[in-house]
C-alpha cells in the first residue's frame, strides 16, 4: 500500500508520538509498503528519507507539557500538495484534534483516513470546544484507534463514537540485546536506580523521586541515582540537600543505544510520573531490556504492568511509599529477578511485529469501508 502518516509534533524534539510514528513507518517500509510521513520540522533538521517537513514549529503548552506545533495557510497548502502528490491508499493521522498538521490533513484528505488518539485528558474545555468545531471533519474518519483505554475514554467523552485499542509498539529485540555499561551497574553496597525523562517537566515526577532519596539513603548510604533526559541539572538540583546532590549522577540527554544500556545496567528503573500519561511506552522499553520496574500507580501504568503482576507500583506523588517500595526491591534480588523475567515476557506483546499487523488490519478495513459516490480508479484499486 501507499501509506501517508501525519504527526502533529515537531521532529526536532523527541517525544512519544513521534517515536511511535517513526517506528511504525520503518516497520511498514520493512514489510514492503511505500510510506511517507509529514511532520513539522525546522529547515536544518536532519530527517529520515521518508519524512517530509511541513514547516517550522512553535512551542505551545498543553496537558502539562510543551508541544511544538505548526499551523496556518502556508502549512495548509503544503499539506494539500503532499496529499495530492502522493495519492495514498490510506492516510493515517495522529492526534487529529491537535491544532497542527494532523488537523490540516484531516481537512484536506478525501479518501480512507485512520486516526490514532494518544492523549489522556478526561476533563478538557479545549477538547470540548474543538470537538464541536471539528465534528464535520471528524465524520471523515473511516476508522479510529486509541493507544490505551485512557486515550479511548478521552475520545468517547469529548468526541463521541468509539475507537479500537491498539497499543504503542516497541522493537523489543533492540532493548533485549543491549549490553550493560559497567559504570552504570550497581553492587550490593552501591545499588543503582535510574530515571529517564524530561527533568524539568513536573508531570514526569522527578521532584517526587528527589524527595524520596533521603529516606533511601538512610538505609542505603551508597545508593546511586542515575538521572537521564533533557534539562538543566543545576536548576533541577537547586535547593536539594547535599546528600541528594551527591547521590545523583546527571547523565543528560542520551542516545537510543545508551537508553537501552541504562535500563540493562540499573538494579531498578523508577517511573514516578504524576499524570497526563495515556500509555507508558517507557515501561515497555525498560521491561524489554530486563529492568525491574517501579512506577507510580497511574491507571495507564498499572494496566501496562498487568495490574502489578510484571512490575511494582507505589502511591502516586507519595515519596515515602516510593522509598519504601524501592528499598524493599533493592533488598530482594530474587523478586527483582522475577520481575525482570515476567516483564521481558510481557513486553513481547507490544513488539512492532504484533502491533503493526493490527494496524494493517485497520487500514484494510478502512479502505474497504470507504465508498464515496464517485470512486476514482485509485481508490477502487486500493479497496480491492
Amino acid at each position: 500500500m501507499r501509506i501517508g502518516i501525519v504527526s502533529p509534533y515537531s521532529f526536532d524534539v523527541p517525544g512519544g508520538v513521534n517515536l511511535h510514528v517513526k517506528d511504525l513507518a520503518e516497520h511498514l517500509i520493512d514489510l514492503g509498503h511505500q510510506v511517507s510521513v509529514l511532520a513539522p520540522a525546522d529547515e536544518d533538521t536532519v530527517l529520515p528519507p521518508y519524512v517530509v517537513a511541513a514547516g517550522k514549529a512553535v512551542p505551545v503548552p498543553y496537558n502539562g507539557s510543551v508541544s511544538r506545533l505548526t499551523f496556518g495557510p502556508v502549512t495548509a497548502a503544503r499539506v494539500s500538495r503532499w496529499i495530492e502528490r502522493e495519492q495514498f491508499d490510506v492516510v493515517h493521522v495522529h492526534e487529529p484534534i491537535t491544532t497542527s498538521v494532523s488537523m490540516l490533513a484531516l481537512f484536506s484528505v478525501e479518501g480512507p483516513v485512520v486516526a490514532t488518539f494518544h492523549t489522556s485528558n478526561v476533563r478538557s474545555r479545549l477538547l470540548v470546544t474543538l470537538g464541536s468545531f471539528l465534528q464535520p471533519s471528524l465524520e471523515k474518519l473511516t476508522a479510529r484507534i486509541a493507544v490505551s483505554e485512557d486515550a479511548r475514554r478521552t475520545v468517547t467523552t469529548h468526541l463521541g463514537g468509539d475507537a479500537v485499542i491498539i497499543p504503542n509498539g516497541v522493537f523489543v529485540d533492540r532493548f533485549a540485546g543491549a549490553p550493560p555499561r559497567p559504570e552504570w551497574q550497581g553492587t550490593s553496597e552501591r545499588p543503582t536506580i535510574c530515571f529517564l525523562g524530561r527533568m524539568q517537566e513536573t508531570r514526569k515526577g522527578l521532584p517526587v523521586l528527589l524527595k524520596a532519596i533521603p529516606a533511601m539513603l538512610r538505609e542505603k548510604p551508597g545508593l546511586r541515582v542515575l538521572i537521564a533526559g533533557p534539562g538543566d541539572p543545576k536548576q533541577v538540583l537547586a535547593g536539594q540537600p547535599r546528600e541528594v546532590v551527591q547521590a545523583c549522577e546527571m547523565l543528560g540527554a542520551i542516545s537510543d543505544e545508551d537508553k537501552a544500556r541504562l535500563f540493562a545496567s540499573a538494579d531498578l528503573y523508577v517511573a514516578p510520573n504524576t499524570g497526563g500519561e495515556s500509555f507508558g511506552i517507557i515501561l515497555i522499553e525498560a521491561m524489554s531490556a530486563g529492568a525491574p520496574v517501579l512506577s507510580s500507580d497511574l491507571g495507564a501504568f498499572t494496566r501496562v504492568l498487568d495490574g502489578g503482576r510484571v512490575g511494582q507500583t507505589f502511591r502516586n506523588e507519595d515519596p515515602a511509599d516510593l522509598a519504601d517500595q524501592a528499598l524493599a526491591l533493592l533488598d530482594d534480588p530474587d523478586r527483582r529477578k522475577e520481575l525482570s523475567r515476567l516483564g521481558s515476557e510481557h513486553a513481547r506483546r507490544f513488539d512492532w511485529s504484533v502491533v503493526t499487523q493490527d494496524i494493517l488490519m485497520v487500514y484494510e478495513t478502512a479502505i474497504e469501508a470507504w465508498a464515496p459516490p464517485q470512486q476514482s480508479t485509485r481508490w477502487r484499486r486500493g479497496a480491492r
